[in-house]
């Protein structure tokens, strides 16, 4: 983290704590206490599962399932969407 927050002074950039999340990504079946703090200016990130990013939901395993159903919902919802709009114009 040190590395971190001097290469983000030195290139002048931010972080948004409250807005930032940290994932540990592995495919190992082991049980093992997969929990962990990592902190940065005295504020705890929270740890998550699943994450977007730039429009894709990636989760700890590296499955694309839940982007799936992200995807197909929103589908769903659009075509509700257009087939209710087109009934009010085309009837």
């Amino acid at each position: 983290m040190r590395k971190l927050i001097a290469w983000s002074r030195n290139n002048n950039i931010n972080f948004n704590e409250d807005k930032s999340k940290v994932m540990l990504i592995s495919r190992r079946k082991r049980k093992e206490n997969k929990e962990f703090n990592i902190y940065l200016n005295n504020k705890s990130f929270q740890q998550v599962s699943t994450m977007k990013y730039l429009g894709i939901v990636i989760n700890n395993k590296l499955k694309f399932s839940e982007h799936i159903s992200y995807a197909a919902e929103r589908s769903s919802k659009l075509i509700h969407y257009l087939s209710k709009s087109a009934k009010v114009t085309w009837d």
